[in-house]
């Protein structure tokens, strides 16, 4: 039996004139472009609309804008992964004509332009409804919940901070005893030293510290927990019957095509009120009346 075997890599081969000979006619990415070719960027709110007269020239924001794109179309959201899939993957030879963009210049484009993203989405969505492809009859709202940035043990409340710096008090007073002892026993050589134990001490305290403020920033304000990573982001219930830090996504879709209306990102549990709330987000952007 044989195997299929692929060419020998030194091998001539005659590869397609155009770089757009590589790319289907129904190939996404070609939505993508003429998509953000539509856009005005200056309007909607992009950093960097217009380009420099001095300097070192800088991306074209629309350019980054279709990685943005293409990187969440696939599934590929981290900058560094992005800067690589630019550099080898040939449908983003073709969307970005070849550039390759740092991670930095990636990072920097989302953390400076979130809001201009943001209403992207929302004139994507008015395309869609331009060319009539929203039922307007039946939709779906639902929410579903999305780990955030930020590990359970990162996740404060009151009742934890408490738990926490009872521990240190007990902790830092064990160490101050210990360090009695061994100046009584003048410092055996299998203990810590004095040293040691003063060291062991301050940062104990530093963490108490940081608990107590944390503890204080709660009750001075109406959040109930602190999340130091993601603060905005809250301890949720999930499908595996645990909890974890997340956001809780809230969707809705047209029944027509299966098509996102709308969404909105909020730190609450459960999906109280927000039934009437996305609902309402559809009626005005489908302009029907109750």
């Amino acid at each position: 039996m044989r195997y299929i075997e692929g060419i020998h890599r030194k091998s001539k081969i005659a590869f397609p004139e155009y770089i757009d000979d590589y790319i289907t006619e129904d190939n996404p990415v070609r939505i993508i472009d003429a998509f953000v070719e539509t856009l005005d960027i200056g309007e909607i709110g992009f950093k960097n609309a217009v380009p420099k007269k001095k300097g070192r020239p800088g991306y074209n924001p629309k350019d980054l804008l279709k990685l943005y794109l293409y990187g969440y179309m696939n599934k590929i959201t981290s900058s560094r992964k992005l800067e690589k899939q630019a550099q080898t993957n040939i449908e983003l030879m073709w969307l970005l004509r070849r550039l390759t963009p740092d991670d930095r210049s990636i990072c920097e484009f989302r953390k400076n332009n979130k809001n201009a993203i943001n209403q992207v989405f929302k004139h994507f969505v008015s395309l869609l409804n331009e060319w009539d492809l929203f039922g307007k009859e039946v939709v779906a709202v639902d929410g579903s919940k999305f780990r955030a940035c930020n590990s359970k043990k990162n996740n404060f409340n009151t009742k934890t901070l408490n738990r926490k710096i009872k521990y240190l008090e007990e902790k830092i007073q064990k160490y101050m005893e210990e360090m009695e002892e061994n100046d009584r026993n003048e410092l055996k050589t299998h203990k810590p030293t004095k040293e040691e134990i003063q060291a062991r001490i301050k940062e104990l305290k530093e963490r108490k510290k940081k608990y107590e403020e944390y503890k204080e920033e709660i009750e001075k304000s109406d959040i109930k927990e602190i999340s130091t990573t993601d603060p905005e982001s809250r301890l949720m219930a999930v499908n595996n019957n645990g909890i974890d830090v997340c956001y809780n996504v809230q969707t809705v879709v047209d029944s027509k095509h299966k098509l996102v209306v709308d969404c909105d990102v909020i730190n609450n549990p459960t999906d109280h009120g927000m039934l009437s709330k996305m609902a309402g987000n559809a009626k005005e952007i489908f302009d029907v009346e109750d």
